[in-house]
């Protein structure tokens, strides 16, 4: 293998990623670093090499054991990696390894978030949000990260029917919750082609769907479990071209549109905030056109209230 200085002096991307490859696969991560360091230091020589230095960050974190891993995450770090590297970290390595290693500040509380998604068991006080699962949560969708890729599965959701809707709708003004509802692709829409619109109806939730313009759309009733799941899978997706907030941030984002869908206190309790959301009725919606990129699209209808919401999100590739 070339020596580490020659190769950051000659600048080919492909020939340090390969060698970046190498140390991995030697678990050599202090030569690792070393990579980083002239990497990082060649950009005062005009050496554009930001994005190895950035991507060998993103491998440590990915791969690294948890002495070398943890004290790569720290707030800002990893802003061009394919994920951020709260999420990396917590996807392979437990809270146990972990937490001797990690810096105190937001970049750790958001790691133990990330492993309280994968039910870890985290011994921190609670922030705004639990720092464990309640038994009403559902097994929220989390990210598999590799080398070069990632995966981040969706919900699996039921077929969805074709569903007449009713020509007449009272529409009401209710921002709190329809600007809790937009939050969760606030991302598709700040760093992304996204497109966002919510409503709110004194009514029903197939009201609140044609309040959008339509006069049919496919439908499906859902558990308030799977709501939940695909809220927190649209607030931790980047849509199309966003950085991708992360599972942590998703599950918040759940809970404050249930909070605020439910008229609970902030921050809620656990234990009265499942109880209403299983009072609520909640949708997964389309219109009859098959999707393209990302879609979020729910109706909830409070019964009790006679009220309903619904949101569509779309971002394009």
């Amino acid at each position: 293998m070339p020596t580490l200085a020659a190769a950051v002096e000659r600048g080919n991307p492909d020939e340090l990623l390969a060698i970046v490859d190498h140390l991995c696969k030697d678990r050599s991560w202090d030569d690792l670093l070393d990579l980083k360091s002239r990497c990082i230091d060649a950009l005062d020589r005009g050496k554009q090499l930001w994005p190895i230095a950035e991507h060998i960050d993103y491998r440590l974190a990915l791969e690294a054991p948890a002495a070398w891993a943890a004290p790569i995450v720290v707030t800002g770090a990893g802003r061009f990696t394919i994920g951020p590297l709260t999420e990396v970290v917590a996807s392979t390595h437990a809270w146990r390894d972990l937490a001797p290693h990690l810096v105190n500040g937001p970049a750790r509380r958001v790691v133990a978030y990330e492993r309280v998604i994968r039910r870890d068991t985290i011994d921190e006080p609670d922030g705004e949000v639990p720092m464990r699962l309640q038994p009403w949560e559902p097994s929220y969708p989390v990210a598999t990260y590799h080398a070069r890729e990632a995966e981040f599965p969706s919900p699996d959701l039921p077929p969805m029917s074709e569903s007449a809707l009713p020509h007449t709708f009272e529409s009401i003004r209710d921002p709190e919750s329809t600007e809790a509802l937009e939050a969760i692709t606030s991302t598709w829409t700040d760093e992304s082609n996204g497109r966002c619109e919510s409503v709110a109806v004194s009514g029903s939730a197939l009201e609140a769907i044609a309040a959008f313009g339509l006069e049919w759309a496919r439908v499906v009733d859902i558990p308030a479990t799977t709501a939940l799941a695909l809220m927190a899978w649209a607030g931790a997706s980047g849509g199309a071209h966003g950085r991708r907030p992360g599972a942590a941030s998703g599950r918040f984002a759940a809970w404050w549109a249930a909070a605020t869908l439910t008229d609970s206190e902030w921050p809620a309790d656990p234990i009265d905030l499942g109880l209403r959301i299983e009072r609520l009725h909640w949708y997964v919606w389309s219109d009859l056109f098959p999707p393209t990129g990302w879609s979020f699209q729910i109706a909830v209808e409070d019964p009790a209230e006679g009220l309903a919401w619904a949101i569509s999100a779309i971002d394009a590739t």
